[in-house]
């Protein structure tokens, strides 16, 4: 199965409504037609799965009191967005994008008092329009509970994308500094069908793979949770830094190319991916190269 790449950056690439805080969100306030161009472009590219543009509808992202009377209408604006372009296509599902709503790669700024609030929005207001949910760029075992205890009472299946530090050792952690081995042994099962890795180096998700394989082993699980990865297109990051932050834009790199990074995910699916995209700096021609991998089998959640 192919994913989408990434909204923000391929919306900053076609010229789109985008700054910072506000990020991918811009465009939908300004020029939503852009929006359902990117998505377009993605399942043109050969994408099975569209994900909704709510990642950066968030207080973080467009303020407390824009949030506050606008965010309901926009994250209903981004599913609906999404959904309208995945009927246009045969096949194509629509991901619910459930991000970390207190701040990326901070699992140190996570609180449920906080967060609860912010999930219900998200939840409430993508429901109808969407095939499943997509918990991306999760820093922490506890923000991954979180939602997958809220999102059990939607009836749609859930899939649970962590993020993991960027150093290339022989572990393979969450940005929290807990294991992945420990959190898929958390997290996986029951209406958590797919563990995925996302917004981190090329270079660090085999190990992430092979770790998370692993552990669905020692829960007897391997043949009932899918694996997948889905990378940025960033330098490493270090620990302190906030993904989007107002401060400034993350590099994209020069060498990772569509045909790179198709190898990339050759050794994914190796170690025993079966879903793979992009996340932010993926381009269409990324995924275009990753879709001609594709096994012919049916697209199934």
């Amino acid at each position: 199965m192919i994913l989408d790449g990434g909204m923000g950056r391929e919306l900053q690439r076609i010229g789109a409504p985008f700054q910072q805080p506000e990020w991918s969100a811009q465009a939908l306030l300004e020029a939503p037609h852009c929006v359902s161009q990117v998505h377009r472009s993605f399942i043109d590219a050969g994408a099975d799965i569209i994900t909704t543009n709510a990642y950066a509808i968030l207080p973080f992202h467009i303020g407390d009191q824009r949030f506050m009377a606008q965010g309901p209408q926009l994250v209903k604006q981004a599913a609906m967005l999404a959904r309208e372009c995945a009927d246009g296509s045969t096949g194509v599902l629509v991901a619910g994008c459930i991000p970390p709503v207190l701040g990326s790669y901070r699992p140190d700024l996570f609180s449920v008092e906080q967060a609860q609030p912010l999930l219900e929005v998200l939840i409430n207001n993508q429901v109808h329009d969407v095939d499943f949910w997509l918990a991306e760029t999760i820093s922490s075992i506890e923000e991954a509970a979180m939602i997958k205890a809220r999102t059990m009472s939607t009836g749609k299946p859930t899939w649970i994308s962590f993020t993991v530090k960027d150093d290339a050792t022989g572990d393979s952690s969450l940005r929290s500094g807990e294991s992945v081995f420990d959190a898929v042994t958390h997290i996986a099962g029951q209406h958590v069908c797919a563990i995925l890795f996302n917004c981190s180096c090329a270079e660090v998700m085999k190990t992430a793979l092979q770790h998370a394989k692993l552990a669905l082993l020692s829960l007897g699980l391997e043949q009932d949770v899918r694996l997948g990865v889905y990378a940025n297109n960033f330098p490493p990051i270090g620990d302190k830094p906030q993904a989007n932050s107002i401060e400034g834009l993350s590099a994209i790199r020069d060498d990772l190319t569509p045909a790179t990074y198709r190898d990339f995910a050759l050794s994914w699916i190796e170690a025993g991916a079966s879903i793979i995209g992009g996340c932010c700096g993926v381009s269409p021609e990324h995924i275009q190269s990753l879709a001609e991998l594709r096994s012919p089998v049916a697209v199934v959640i």
